[in-house]
């Protein structure tokens, strides 16, 4: 192919046998290039300026209501008692079935008793002893008075002879004590639950020595009572204040002082379906956590809940007042911030930064930006942006979240 250079008004153009000179090919290459922004700016002039865009929109719902707070927590029993024994021995007999519930009163454990009946045996034999030797005293302490009046004996043997009956009297009730001892330690090798409630796994099998006392004595097992049952959680530094406030505002009672409701659902259930009341509220704080130690108590005449499981804990954290409310799908996020649409009176949509907290009745509860009279775009987001015109299509019923 042969190229021509020529000199066309001081210009250099070069042309290609059968092809078009340079000036149309660099025409065409900024007509390509600079299309497609003519064209999104023409698109968005008409988005700006033509046919008014149908959108979904609710109106927000103002409610009176209780807002409730939740924390995590867990059970434990009102009453946990250790089994151990008080003297002693040889464990001769177990009489429980492990993990199973158990009355006050209902035998556990046994001692061997023979060498604690012996003791019993040896203290009645004493005890007879000093009754007999009181019974001799004081008819020698008799005889004496009236040998004495008669001045047949001494005002010495005399005062020896009611003296050894005094010192007789003392030994006999020394004797009755180590009797009434014996027999309590023949009681005591029968172990018997000091409260109702469930048992655990004896710690010691037939055969073992068991050693009795108040310090070092053998733990033989675990009672844990099961209705009604304690539930453990732990408040913020903030939201104790937050709730000390409103109890002075008269808002919300305190929970030291009143028994406020509370819910609890466990880890495989949706809604709060256990009931109880708060009846404890520690007397500090915390100061390594910056938390307080609250309690609730729930029945549990079923015995699902048992002691160490975990939970969550719903409960009043605010007194009754006005919300506004919307449902979840509604509110946009932009990075951290969060916002709605909103359509203002000549159709046009603007973006309205809110402040949210927590769900109520499975509506989100909206604290700051709205005060429930605007229009808020429900759906459609991906055809609108702010300055929007749109034909709002109202929604009657908002639906909360499930």
């Amino acid at each position: 192919m042969r190229i021509l250079t020529e000199s066309v008004s001081g210009l250099p153009r070069t042309n290609v046998a059968g092809l078009m000179p340079w000036r149309a090919l660099v025409l065409i290459v900024i007509l390509l290039l600079l299309g497609p922004g003519m064209q999104l700016r023409a698109a968005a002039q008409q988005a700006g300026t033509g046919a008014a865009v149908p959108t979904p929109a609710i109106r927000p719902i103002l409610r009176e209501l209780v807002e409730y707070d939740e924390y995590t927590g867990r059970f434990a029993a009102v009453n946990r008692v250790e089994v151990r024994a008080r003297v002693s021995g040889y464990l001769s007999s177990v009489e429980f079935a492990e993990g199973q519930p158990v009355k006050a009163g209902d035998l556990l454990f046994v001692i061997d008793q023979r060498p604690f009946k012996i003791a019993v045996m040896a203290a009645q034999a004493e005890l007879n002893e000093m009754v007999a030797g009181l019974e001799l005293t004081k008819t020698e302490a008799d005889r004496a008075r009236t040998l004495r009046k008669s001045l047949a004996i001494s005002q010495e043997d005399m005062d020896q002879r009611v003296q050894a009956q005094v010192v007789a009297a003392a030994r006999l009730s020394q004797a009755e004590a180590a009797l009434a001892r014996a027999k309590l330690n023949l009681e005591f090798t029968e172990i018997r639950a000091p409260i109702s409630g469930r048992i655990g796994r004896r710690r010691l099998d037939v055969g073992n020595m068991v050693i009795g006392g108040d310090v070092q004595s053998t733990l033989l097992a675990t009672i844990v009572q099961e209705d009604p049952i304690h539930f453990y959680f732990e408040v913020s530094e903030a939201d104790f204040l937050r709730y000390a406030r409103l109890s002075q505002a008269g808002a919300r009672p305190a929970s030291r002082n009143s028994p406020n409701p509370i819910s609890v659902k466990l880890l495989d259930e949706e809604a709060y379906v256990h009931h109880g009341v708060m009846d404890f509220v520690d007397n500090e704080l915390n100061a390594t956590t910056g938390t307080v130690i609250g309690r609730g108590l729930l029945p549990n005449s079923d015995g699902l809940l048992q002691p160490g499981l975990f939970g969550r804990v719903r409960l009043p954290g605010s007194g009754l007042h006005e919300v506004v409310l919307v449902p979840d799908a509604v509110i946009q996020f932009d990075q951290s911030r969060q916002f709605v649409y909103v359509i203002n009176p000549e159709g046009i949509v603007e973006r309205r930064w809110i402040t949210v907290g927590p769900i109520a009745e499975g509506f989100r509860i909206v604290r700051e930006g709205l005060i429930g009279d605007e229009l808020v775009v429900a759906d459609a987001f991906h055809r609108i942006r702010t300055g929007t015109l749109v034909t709002p299509r109202l929604d009657e019923a908002p639906t909360g979240n499930n």
